[in-house]
């Protein structure tokens, strides 16, 4: 016997949310599952109705009062495409509360407000899906959560931002510095006019906060993951904003690639988690990930590294995972951590895993000849008119720091990039 239609409201309708309302208004009978009720657009809110109406949103549904539809009788489940922080975060806990079910794309409101969403989803029964703020279209977080349960997590990792790739690559690719390829992917839409979230990497970071709840059954705290690299003196500058195209240029002389790496891993002493431009062999699955492309890796036991790879940002990419959201609300299915414990409150702090024994890469100016210390004495190098890179042994950041230290005229610092093998 088929269910009641499920009547759905899109709350923003920018660059996902008009995508998700065309496929509910133009996909049919691919949006009626054979499980569940079909999906029904009954009302869209933005923030400029007469704006909305030039692009062709179906005006009888339009409305700017968002909080309005939550509180509809004639509103079953509500789709937060709006972004940031406030009013968003209200409108999902009010949403819940009421006891109607949510499917959003808000990365930023999900891994800072997860503990109280989650609380208030366990408690009225409401289900939170949040598949489509990680990654875009690529099916990631449902698969932790359901298809992986019976594995032990031990690391997820990945490529999480395209914003930040196609910088990069852009970088390597080209030999042009960081601000004039930034200007590029301004122009062509793959940043925004404030590209601080991306570049600066806490769009990534708040993407690894939601991984990790579902690989560990913790939340995070987003602020307390190590977010800038460290220097020789001190510490660099957050994301990928401090990478220059002379460090790139010599990382690819010693077979490297610079790539912005979201990684959280189980110790027994808790989560250590960071993000971090890591230097990745050039011939390694991270290091050919060029442009937009996302990529994310899953350590687990007993099966293994699982991979995933795809478009990981854009309208029609994050509409699918929307759209795949809604028809498992409407085949009845719950949360998108599924049948996971509870992760608890408050959020817990991530530990700082830097100094951990590894390989660094730091593109270092002419200096003058002064005896090596043990850290650099077998150090890969390659020579530059204007510096040399280097890749040393497998040290501690302590005695990486103390090498470079050693080496580095007054006044001079470079940055410690850690080498990922």
């Amino acid at each position: 016997m088929s269910r009641a239609p499920l009547r759905v409201a899109v709350l923003g309708a920018g660059t996902v949310g008009t995508e998700v309302v065309r496929g509910l208004r133009e996909l049919g009978d691919r949006l009626a599952p054979a499980d569940g009720g079909a999906l029904e657009l009954t009302a869209i809110a933005v923030r400029n109705l007469d704006a909305a109406r030039e692009r062709g949103l179906p005006a009888e549904m339009l409305t700017d009062a968002p909080a309005h539809l939550i509180a509809a009788d004639d509103t079953d489940v509500i789709v937060e495409l709006m972004g940031g922080d406030e009013p968003a975060h209200t409108l999902i806990a009010t949403a819940l509360g009421a006891g109607k079910p949510v499917v959003t794309a808000n990365k930023h409101v999900i891994a800072h407000h997860g503990p109280e969403l989650e609380a208030i989803a366990r408690k009225t029964g409401a289900a939170l899906r949040f598949e489509a703020a990680v990654a875009g279209g690529i099916p990631v977080l449902s698969p932790l959560a359901s298809d992986l349960a019976a594995n032990r997590i031990g690391r997820v990792r990945g490529i999480v931002n395209g914003t930040t790739n196609y910088i990069l690559t852009a970088m390597a690719q080209e030999g042009r510095p960081y601000e004039d390829v930034l200007i590029d992917a301004q122009d062509l839409g793959y940043a925004e006019a404030d590209p601080t979230g991306d570049v600066e990497g806490l769009d990534a970071v708040n993407k690894l906060v939601i991984l990790a709840r579902l690989a560990f059954d913790v939340w995070l705290v987003p602020g307390s993951i190590v977010g800038a690299p460290p220097t020789a003196r001190g510490t660099g500058r957050p994301g990928i904003t401090g990478v220059t195209d002379q460090e790139i240029e010599g990382a690819g002389a010693l077979g490297l690639s610079i790539k912005l790496l979201a990684t959280a891993a189980r110790t027994d002493a808790g989560i250590v988690a960071s993000v971090l431009p890591t230097a990745v062999p050039a011939d390694s699955p991270f290091g050919w990930t060029d442009g937009v492309t996302n990529r994310i890796e899953i350590d687990a036991e007993p099966l293994g590294t699982v991979r995933l790879a795809g478009p990981g940002a854009g309208g029609a990419a994050t509409s699918s995972a929307v759209l795949g959201d809604l028809l498992a609300v409407a085949r009845g299915q719950p949360s998108t951590w599924a049948g996971l414990p509870p992760a608890g409150a408050p959020a817990v702090a991530a530990i700082d895993g830097l100094d951990a024994a590894r390989h660094w890469y730091a593109f270092v100016p002419p200096v003058e000849s002064v005896p090596l210390p043990a850290a650099l004495a077998e150090a890969a190098s390659v020579s530059f008119e204007d510096g040399t890179a280097l890749r040393t042994e497998a040290v501690t950041l302590a005695d990486a720091r103390a090498a470079f230290d050693a080496i580095l005229p007054p006044g001079v610092d470079v940055t410690l990039y850690p080498v990922d093998d």
